[in-house]
């Protein structure tokens, strides 16, 4: 089958380690199912495989990709949850929690095979296309807003870093949720954008808000956490589900205990969270922000698409 898959690891250049050929299909195995996959999308997690975070060169040849959307061999349209072992469903109670393209071969190929139990039903209002992007990003943003920061309409929240899958998915979840949406970037233009998904307001990374914010949605790390511990308001929280730009320094713990601020990690979420946020597109019409569609052969463009950082929302793949 054709497949993207790491067979090293580079990290100056991520994109030029990913290789698209032909890969062994995936085995039959007890409680388990095979997807016919039908679309993938790229998310910073294959970056950093890519660049030897996450991977060792023992696990290599290793296909990347954490989210599908497919067909089951019944013919049932479904969408694929990344998270292996959180449960013990189809692998066992002493599995250790992973995503897939670590302990297990990835999406970004022509079929990818799963616990039986991580299969949701695809809601025949979306697209396979739109359905890729939700696994990762998308359930990610997710649970930061509505769990991690636990916000509720009304509420008020910062989303560092227009562009990517996470930020952009929590403008605009945030936004069709009734919260009151603040959002930065570098680029005038992708601010522009975070404003007409729904935020109120936008700014370069660093300049002041009008109001200190209930919580803080940070996938960015250095670049903007100052900005972050300045901006949410006494008691508030800060969901934290990435550093693309490296860990913070210094982590400012002294503003952090004296305001009692919480720090929430988050990785993606439960299987429940992704129906329910499938359900949440479908009464309300949001869809996801697609940057482009490029076939599986194209892979590697598709990640060099995610590195560059031009991107606004997600580098889907096509494979049907």
């Amino acid at each position: 089958m054709l497949a993207a898959y790491a067979t090293r690891f580079d990290a100056a250049d991520p994109a030029s380690a990913l290789e698209v050929g032909d890969r062994p299909e995936p085995e039959a195995r007890d409680n388990w199912t095979t997807v016919d996959v039908r679309a993938s999308s790229i998310n910073h997690h294959d970056v950093w495989s890519l660049k030897g975070i996450g991977l060792a060169q023992t696990q290599l040849p290793m296909i990347l990709g954490c989210d599908a959307a497919g067909v089951a061999p019944d013919g049932t349209e479904v969408v694929v949850h990344g998270l292996i072992g959180a449960d013990g469903h189809g692998v066992g109670p002493d599995e250790p929690r992973s995503i897939l393209s670590e302990r297990y071969q990835g999406t970004l190929a022509q079929k990818v095979a799963v616990p039986t139990a991580n299969l949701i039903p695809k809601p025949r209002e979306l697209t396979f296309e739109e359905a890729a992007c939700l696994p990762t990003a998308w359930l990610t943003a997710y649970r930061m807003l509505f769990h991690g920061a636990n916000l509720r309409p009304g509420d008020s929240v910062l989303v560092q870093g227009v562009g990517g899958g996470v930020a952009s998915a929590a403008i605009a979840l945030g936004a069709a949720a009734g919260l009151e949406v603040y959002a930065t970037s570098r680029a005038e233009w992708k601010r522009e954008a975070a404003l007409g998904m729904g935020a109120v307001g936008a700014v370069e990374p660093g300049d002041r808000l009008p109001t200190r914010v209930d919580a803080v949605i940070e996938t960015v790390g250095r670049a903007t956490w100052k900005h972050s511990i300045a901006s949410v308001r006494n008691g508030g929280t800060i969901a934290i589900a990435g550093h693309t730009t490296g860990d913070p320094e210094p982590a400012l713990l002294t503003r952090v205990f004296f305001h009692e601020l919480r720090i929430q990690g988050v990785t993606m979420g439960t299987r429940e969270d992704l129906a329910a946020l499938m359900s949440f597109l479908v009464r309300t019409g949001l869809r996801p922000t697609i940057d482009r569609v490029l076939p599986l052969a194209q892979a590697r463009e598709a990640v060099d698409r995610v590195v560059s950082g031009e991107h606004l929302g997600k580098v889907v793949v096509s494979v049907g």
